[in-house]
């Protein structure tokens, strides 16, 4: 049976991890909006041509595209096993749209895995984020010792590392309580349907893999 997933999650809570873990041990298709709408910019499919002239303006391409563009997506032939949509539906239309869709297609309706981890160690795992200015490798504080200021150590690098403004803790507060504002309506819209799993993504990621897992079979999804 075809195993559809969608992930959810704060900023730091770990999905693209988690989104790796579950496509490999469930061999199913990963869907990231980003890689599909380029997908089918590049085959050149009618869909496709009509948001690469909102993409080519700068533009968001409009639900109603990335939503035909999905319907495309999830009935070729690699997601006959099942998908995971990563970074779609962002909001209750588009959640109505795809609904909508999966329903006129008979497709299995998807789980919908909330990654729950409180603001406290969000913020702590980005706020020790750091970069370096030359090579762009991305380190953490807790992990890589290094801090602002340090010598890059990556090999052959000579760069210094530094902290993105937009990994401060204040701006960090306000990435989060925009996912809350924008999330909570969907977490609600699938909770009120049944299709909810809440997981508790803290520990490390041997451990939440663990957690997803356990959670998906207590469904019966695996």
């Amino acid at each position: 049976m075809a195993q559809n997933l969608i992930l959810l999650g704060p900023p730091g809570a770990g999905k693209g991890t988690q989104a790796e873990f579950l496509v490999d041990v469930l061999s199913i298709a990963h869907i990231s909006t980003g890689d599909m709408l380029r997908d089918a910019v590049g085959k050149g499919s009618q869909l496709g041509l009509k948001a690469k002239e909102y993409m080519d303006a700068g533009k968001l391409v409009p639900d109603e595209l990335v939503v035909g563009i999905v319907r495309e997506r999830i009935v070729e032939p690699d997601c006959a096993a099942g998908f995971l949509l990563d970074g779609f539906p962002r909001t209750i239309p588009q959640a109505d749209a795809l609904d909508a869709a999966i329903a006129e297609l008979e497709v299995l309706p998807p789980v919908v895995v909330n990654m729950e981890v409180g603001d406290d160690e969000l913020i702590g795992r980005l706020s020790g984020r750091r970069m370096c200015e030359k090579c762009g490798a991305i380190y953490h504080i807790s992990r890589d010792g290094v801090d602002v200021g340090d010598d890059c150590p990556g090999q052959d690098c000579d760069g210094k590392i530094y902290q993105r403004s937009d990994d401060e803790a204040e701006a960090i507060r306000q990435r989060l309580e925009v996912y809350k504002q924008q999330t909570q309506p969907l977490i609600d819209h699938y909770g009120g349907k049944g299709q909810l799993v809440r997981v508790e993504a803290t520990g490390t990621v041997e451990e939440v893999n663990g957690k997803v897992m356990a959670a998906l079979r207590e469904r019966g999804v695996v």
